[in-house]
């Protein structure tokens, strides 16, 4: 072997991959701190577990976008995902509107009921049950949420409104510590669904049209929808985004900062920290499983950003990843949080000063 081969073998192979020894792990953190010097998607999800610890401690306090898509609410996740918004992990919530649908679904006393993937679906629409993989929901239940969200939305102001402002309205409505919507409310964290009316949310609101068609009524408007997102990353100094699934959230976050990059005039990168868990892969070239590589050549995500994709299902992921932040909350604890003043489609952004817990 010549020298140069020799020479550019050592400079290639410097770390091992070392086994992980479960003899050793005392909490999750560890665990996925051992995940970061194994292989294959554990290296990612360890990866991940930096990339969003890096972003929680930076200086210049990053905003911290979460997007939701995929069955997360049917999978057990509405606790991890409602943590996550009242520990401060996160700063803006977009999530596809099924997400929240099924959270309200549980609010006003809806479950989810174990169920067999091989089912007789024909027997079950007979019971008036729908089917999500190996899990059940309640048709009839589902109609009574319908009408609640078409009865509450009865009260919202007669005028045009952003997801934003309705869904923090919505969560206003609900006494449910458990809830993601009525946490994000009380916390004061915007929740946006760009494409709200593609779920069961848009049928209560449908309700609504019907009953008031032709009459003064509440009306959403997605574009101002865009117009808010962008006030808020326009007065980020720096910008993170965690991606559970893909869709909509994710194209929606990425797109946003590009607009205030060239359209609204903010000086600076694309998102400067980025993770994502998906079980989508990009040779089909469809946006839930494009690379985050692949995104910046949109100037989408920074070109100097630290960021890694886990291809793992979220029910499994997720709470691996939110328990070793839980696990190690000594590092980023307390985190000040953001302080959104609305004045109609204006927002002004504040830090406000962390207390301890």
């Amino acid at each position: 072997m010549s020298k140069r081969i020799d020479s550019a073998r050592r400079a290639v192979l410097k770390k091992t991959v070392e086994p992980i020894d479960v003899t050793k792990v005392e909490g999750l953190g560890e665990l996925l701190t051992q995940f970061q010097s194994s292989s294959i998607q554990a290296r990612n999800l360890g990866r991940a577990l930096t990339v969003w610890e890096n972003a929680l401690t930076d200086p210049k306090r990053p905003t911290i976008f979460l997007g939701l898509a995929g069955p997360l609410i049917a999978a057990g996740l509405r606790k991890v995902l409602r943590d996550l918004i009242d520990w401060g992990l996160v700063d803006v919530v977009v999530s596809t509107g099924a997400v929240l649908y099924q959270d309200i679904y549980q609010t006003i006393g809806g479950r989810h009921w174990m169920g067999s993937p091989n089912a007789d679906d024909v027997q079950l629409r007979e019971l008036y049950l729908d089917r999500i993989y190996d899990t059940y929901v309640d048709e009839l239940k589902f109609e009574e949420t319908d009408r609640a969200i078409g009865a509450v939305t009865e009260r919202m102001p007669p005028r045009p409104a952003s997801s934003r402002e309705f869904l923090q309205f919505l969560g206003e409505q609900f006494d449910d510590s458990a809830s993601i919507v009525a946490t994000a409310a009380r916390r004061g964290v915007p929740v946006f669904s760009p494409a709200l009316i593609d779920s069961s949310i848009g049928i209560g609101l449908t309700l609504h049209y019907q009953k008031h068609r032709g009459k003064e009524r509440f009306l959403l408007d997605s574009v101002r929808d865009n117009y808010e997102l962008v006030q808020i990353l326009s007065q980020s100094p720096r910008t993170g985004v965690v991606y559970i699934g893909g869709g909509t959230p994710k194209n929606w976050i990425n797109d946003g900062i590009v607009m205030a990059n060239y359209a609204f005039g903010r000086e600076g990168e694309g998102h400067f920290y980025a993770l994502q868990l998906t079980t989508d892969v990009p040779h089909w070239g469809g946006l839930s499983g494009s690379t985050l590589d692949e995104a910046q050549s949109w100037g989408k995500i920074s070109k100097t950003a630290t960021r890694s994709m886990a291809h793992l299902e979220a029910s499994i992921g997720l709470p691996l990843l939110v328990g070793a932040l839980w696990n190690r909350r000594k590092l980023w604890q307390p985190r000040s949080r953001l302080k959104f003043d609305w004045t109609g489609d204006e927002v002004k952004i504040r830090a406000q000063r962390p207390r301890a817990r």
